[in-house]
């Protein structure tokens, strides 16, 4: 088990020093610019060992989302609420500053984000991530009709929220500046999402 420990986090370590390069040159010179060969020589492997672990080029950039996929079907799977569960996990999210929820203003975040949403290729891969994350949610709510409307509302207030508070820290704004306006919209939104739902999100078991 130790050594089966072992090599999860060795390939784990992979994973995270193989993007880490390629970001930082997709970051110097733009995407578009950096082929996948000169990622591979810059992380000390080849190509075809590269492909191995990102099949494509924009996975080496989504693979810093990837955690995030399932985070909020984890979240909402065994609460009693689940819409109030994600509220809270949102603004607990808010307060650490968390990069998901747009409310970052590092220089590296910024960077980050400004790559992300200012390439093509990029954004459609962010959109299949977002469908994922969407159908585990749906998932965790117990599958139907019902469970993938609500899940497609939770994630599109999930994501307007951040996008807004991103948005308005890219245009000059600091964190702290933005914290207050994104509680009170978190909990507006959230409210409002609950009351439109209305009575239990999950589907009764059985």
């Amino acid at each position: 088990m130790e050594e089966m420990g072992l090599r999860e986090r060795k390939k784990r370590r992979m994973y995270q020093d193989v993007s880490d390069v390629a970001v930082r040159l997709f970051l110097e010179r733009g995407f578009e610019a950096v082929s996948v060969a000169e990622v591979a020589a810059a992380a000390g492997i080849s190509k075809p060992t590269l492909f191995r672990y990102f099949p494509a080029k924009e996975d080496l950039v989504l693979y810093r989302i990837a955690d995030h996929e399932t985070e909020a079907a984890g979240v909402a799977a065994g609460a009693a609420d689940p819409v109030d569960a994600l509220r809270r996990h949102f603004l607990a999210g808010l307060a650490r500053r968390d990069p998901v929820t747009g409310l970052n203003d590092r220089p590296e975040v910024l960077a980050f984000h400004r790559l992300l949403y200012g390439t093509p290729s990029l954004v459609v891969r962010a959109y299949a991530h977002q469908e994922r994350a969407e159908a585990a949610l749906a998932e965790a709510l117990g599958g139907g009709l019902d469970a993938r409307l609500a899940a497609g509302q939770i994630t599109a207030v999930q994501r307007i929220l951040a996008l807004e508070n991103y948005r308005r820290i890219a245009a000059g704004e600091t964190a702290e500046q933005v914290a207050p306006d994104a509680v009170e919209a978190a909990e507006r939104a959230f409210g409002r999402l609950a009351a439109g739902l209305r009575g239990p999100v999950r589907k009764p078991a059985g």
